[in-house]
């Protein structure tokens, strides 16, 4: 018996099918807000990808949208997986802003460019809370929408966790030092494929941070350092480590966060590798993202007051071969059957009466 799986990163609920734009709202790309989006009306609970994940054992995720024309996204939500049409837990929850390659391409084609930006907006919303009218009187040269400043104050005042993906060493320590000029940002770093380089840095800034622990080989100029040993070596500096399933398909597959933790337990016993042991890997994906999202207090963990999210395995959770045997979400218990189980089911010995009717025989 464990508390249900807190995946730390995913587009859940936004996405049915990924090739297909009329079931696919992670991204807004043409729009003129940035920041002030809110995914939380775009969330689909009867979407299939809600049962799957809720069969692999998570019960909650933490929802980032993908991005906008502009360097910020906008703002997740933390969502529950139960079957029922209430999906959204916490709406607003975490506002999300990619640095590194991705930022740059929003920005103007250079790094300069995105911390430039990125203080520019900051600073038209810090204008904007201490004298509404600024916006009007800036007119047409306004540098962001109404909403967007609306959104970027709460994030200026530590009210909504900023969200940040990068993955450089040197990109990193920059993030970090924006805290100089704007204290009160509550910073997670997403992806920090390099970030065991500058692990005491992060540990001193006491920063979380959001990882995928089998990248161990660069994709791109900014992940030059990547290992494997990544979020053991985090871990071991003192950082608050979370497992998420980024790039790799996390709107369909984020029960491969209990196979990734596993992953970091079996690391641990290869010489001169880091890992974790095994209660730091199922913390990194239950209790730890749930801190890292300001909510320990009512998810990831089976304490008194939290809510009842409960996953009863038939062997040990982070073993490849494991499933669950009984969820309940907020005391209820859930379905385990997915939209794969029926067609497996229907097709498994195909009856003339139960087959489409233009399927050929």
């Amino acid at each position: 018996m464990t508390p249900g799986i807190v995946a730390a990163f995913s587009r859940v609920g936004l996405t049915e099918v990924d090739a297909v734009t009329g079931t696919n709202d992670r991204a807004a790309p043409r729009t003129r807000f940035s920041a002030g989006l809110d995914i939380a009306p775009a969330l689909n609970p009867m979407g299939s990808p809600v049962a799957v994940n809720r069969a692999s054992g998570v019960t909650r995720a933490i929802v980032a949208p993908s991005g906008s024309s502009n360097l910020f996204a906008g703002q997740g939500a933390v969502v529950d997986l139960a079957d029922d049409m209430d999906m959204v837990t916490r709406p607003r929850a975490l506002q999300y802003v990619a640095f590194g390659e991705d930022g740059s391409a929003k920005a103007g084609g250079s790094r300069a460019a995105t911390f430039l930006l990125f203080r520019e907006q900051l600073l038209a919303a810090r204008s904007y809370a201490r004298n509404p009218a600024t916006l009007a009187e800036w007119g047409n040269d306004a540098m962001i929408q109404r909403a967007d400043a609306d959104a970027l104050v709460r994030v200026i005042d530590g009210t909504t966790p900023l969200f940040v993906r990068v993955d450089r060493a040197a990109d990193i320590v920059n993030v970090l030092k924006l805290r100089q000029e704007f204290p009160a940002l509550k910073l997670v770093l997403v992806g920090v494929t390099e970030g065991w380089i500058v692990a005491r840095e992060i540990a001193a800034a006491k920063i979380p941070v959001l990882v995928s622990p089998l990248t161990d080989l660069p994709g791109n100029f900014e992940q030059l350092g990547a290992t494997q040993s990544n979020a053991g070596r985090l871990k071991a500096a003192g950082v608050d480590v979370s497992v998420g399933v980024f790039d790799d398909d996390d709107a369909h597959k984020m029960g491969y966060a209990t196979q990734y933790a596993g992953n970091l337990v079996g690391l641990a016993r290869v010489p001169g590798a880091s890992g974790m042991t095994w209660d730091q890997a199922f913390a990194s994906i239950s209790s730890v993202p749930a801190r890292a999202v300001g909510m320990e207090s009512s998810i990831g963990s089976l304490r008194p007051g939290r809510v009842g999210d409960v996953v009863m395995w038939d062997n040990d959770p982070l073993e490849l071969g494991s499933r669950p045997v009984a969820i309940w979400i907020d005391g209820k218990v859930q379905s385990l059957t997915t939209r794969q189980d029926r067609l497996r089911d229907r097709y498994r010995v195909p009856q003339e009466g139960a087959l489409p009717k233009a399927y050929d025989r």
